[in-house]
């Protein structure tokens, strides 16, 4: 690696580039301050990997200064779709989107189209929804009356009569201006209209239509303001489906951002008059250290470019790296505005768990190591929690006491590690001192044999759940070395260890999932055992109850004939060769006597 000396480098706003010894562009980045920024990637040591190979290739840095970081943003920007350096965002979008078309004719077409072409026609989108798309080009045909044809109209050509009207005008969908059924003002002033609908300004529409109305009804033409009526019946139907907030929210733009490991989601949605007219969700492979800020910035600049945004307000979840000028920014606290922003980090929600059920279909491996690397942000961990151990008490008003612990190894149940604990030193009703044996017995037993201990013990309980189970860690030498957390049903509360503040965790967050699995299949598998051993007790106690017969004898007769119905239906003799002949008169008379007494 080549050593540079900074001091000659400017404080100014910039972007700066990275080359290797080849020459080849490795990475375009700005800057606030570029002697800072740049100084700063050789000065300090890099957690993340691909960053620290960067830095080891550079050997040579350029720089450009620019009169603001605004500028510069711009310039990083057209620098890395010019080079696509390696080390550089990755903007991830390979779908070619539709757009709504009015083509630039004397008598204008309108149409979707997915590619655009230079020749003076306007393009409104790119719709993400064609769904949405063609729900507005049904509301235009419904309200106006445009050309399907692809004939050259012109008013020369439509004076000359060289065109016949088709069958679109015998059925009312179009007024035939091919043969001067419509003027060009006519028909220029219903694109105007469409212009307006298309942009989302439905107010100022619905407005003109109602004036419209009102001249015709006032000059008693009746036919004509029923139809512009019809045109403002269909305009609100649309409008009322698209509307989600008050209508006073005008031409904004809302972003929300999620960022993962290697993959950040940006979601786009325009408001126009209180509805959603626009929108779309982006990814960006992250290749460096780059920030939410940063990503953000990135995101904001692309998403407004593509969609040609005249937006003057934008309502974010935090304020990103670089300030647009002559844009206001919203982070909202209440109100329609985080309604907006909420709406957006719902679309987004689902767009990622949809891409990661994808991802589990096609690469199970990467999507077990994504949800364990969030496991391990979420619940502050130092290493992967590859093997999960959870535990779990079940008894009635202290009878029969038993705790069932479950493994889960890369997020999966692990049904051979499981183990239940019958358990011995406690009496009555002691959730505390259940839990204290149960955590003692199973990690003693492990040190031992020396089997593999958990990355993570989770204990169903709250903090007196948890702090028997870290007493018996601390008896076993084992507090501090395995992380250990506590889950409490009601809120799903997360306590650890120290910390007299539970964490709580999205409801629908991978992490909270996978602990609430552990925990319901901690609760099954020990229920199941302990209604085992519940009733295996009641049935012993009803064999214990004949006088002369105890425990011994109990045992043995259950393990011979396995249920107190086929002692009751076994002979004499057959009793007798297994408990002896003395016992076996008695229990054979127990039986029979009670039914007999049944029987009267």
């Amino acid at each position: 690696m080549k050593t540079f000396d900074f001091i000659s480098f400017p404080t100014n706003p910039g972007v700066y580039q990275f080359f290797d010894k080849e020459g080849k562009i490795l990475y375009v980045g700005k800057a606030k301050n570029l002697k800072n920024r740049v100084s700063s990637y050789f000065r300090q040591q890099h957690d993340n990997r691909k960053t620290q190979v960067l830095v080891n290739k550079i050997a040579d840095i350029k720089y450009i200064i620019t009169e603001t970081e605004y500028d510069a943003l711009l310039l990083e920007n057209n620098l890395i779709k010019q080079y696509s350096p390696r080390y550089n965002i990755l903007l991830k979008d390979d779908k070619t989107y539709p757009w709504i078309c009015i083509k630039k004719e004397p008598f204008p077409r309108i149409f979707p189209t997915r590619h655009k072409i230079k020749d003076g026609s306007e393009y409104f989108g790119p719709y993400a929804s064609v769904k949405i798309m063609h729900t507005m080009l049904d509301l235009i045909r419904e309200m106006y009356h445009v050309r399907s044809c692809s004939l050259a109209l012109s008013e020369e050509s439509i004076a000359q009569g060289k065109f016949k009207a088709c069958l679109e005008y015998h059925i009312g969908n179009c007024k035939a201006p091919c043969i001067g059924k419509q003027t060009q003002t006519e028909y220029i002033q219903m694109v105007q209209e469409i212009r307006q609908i298309i942009k989302g300004n439905y107010t100022d529409v619905a407005r003109e239509l109602k004036k419209l109305m009102l001249q015709y009804a006032a000059l008693y033409e009746f036919e004509k303001a029923q139809a512009v009526k019809e045109k403002m019946d269909a305009l609100e139907k649309y409008r009322s489906k698209s509307v989600i907030v008050g209508a006073d929210i005008h031409n904004v733009d809302v972003f929300s951002i999620e960022v993962e490991k290697e993959t950040a989601y940006l979601n786009y949605l325009r408001i126009s008059n209180g509805a959603v007219v626009q929108g779309h969700t982006m990814e960006m492979k992250r290749h460096l250290e780059e920030t939410t800020e940063e990503l953000l910035s990135i995101g904001i600049l692309e998403i407004r470019s593509r969609y040609q945004s005249e937006s003057t307000e934008i309502v974010v979840p935090m304020m990103p790296d670089v300030t647009f000028p002559d844009l206001k920014y919203t982070i909202p606290q209440r109100g329609d505005k985080k309604t907006i922003l909420e709406l957006s980090q719902r679309n987004l929600k689902y767009y990622i768990l949809e891409k990661h059920k994808q991802l589990a279909v096609k690469d199970p491996e990467k999507n077990t190591l994504r949800i364990l690397e969030g496991m391990q942000k979420d619940l502050r961990l130092k290493e992967l929690p590859r093997r999960i151990e959870c535990f779990d008490n079940s008894n009635f008003q202290g009878d029969y006491p038993v705790s069932a612990m479950v493994c889960f190894v890369d997020a999966k149940p692990s049904k051979k590690d499981y183990r239940h604990f019958n358990i011995k030193t406690v009496e009555g009703p002691d959730d505390f001192a259940t839990m204290r044996e149960s955590v003692f017995r199973c990690y003693s037993r492990r040190l031992e044999e020396g089997g593999e201990m958990p990355n993570l013990i989770v204990i169903d309980g709250g903090k007196g759940q948890l702090g028997a189970a870290l007493d018996a860690l601390e008896d076993l030498n084992l507090r501090g070395k395995i992380p250990i957390l506590g889950i409490a049903k009601r809120l799903e509360e997360l306590y650890f260890p120290g910390d007299p503040l539970p964490l709580y965790l999205d409801k629908k967050s991978e992490s909270l999932k996978v602990i609430q699995h552990l925990r319901n299949e901690a609760h099954r598998f020990g229920i199941t055992h302990y209604r085992k051993r519940h009733q295996k007790g009641l049935i012993k106690s009803e064999l214990e109850e004949i006088p002369g017969i105890g425990k011994t004898t109990s045992e043995a007769l259950l393990s011979q004939f396995k249920s107190v119905k086929k002692i009751k239906e076994t002979s004499l003799t057959q009793l007798a060769e297994v408990i002896g002949p003395s016992k076996a008169k008695i229990v054979f008379e127990y039986f029979h006597k009670k039914e007999q007494n049944l029987g009267k």
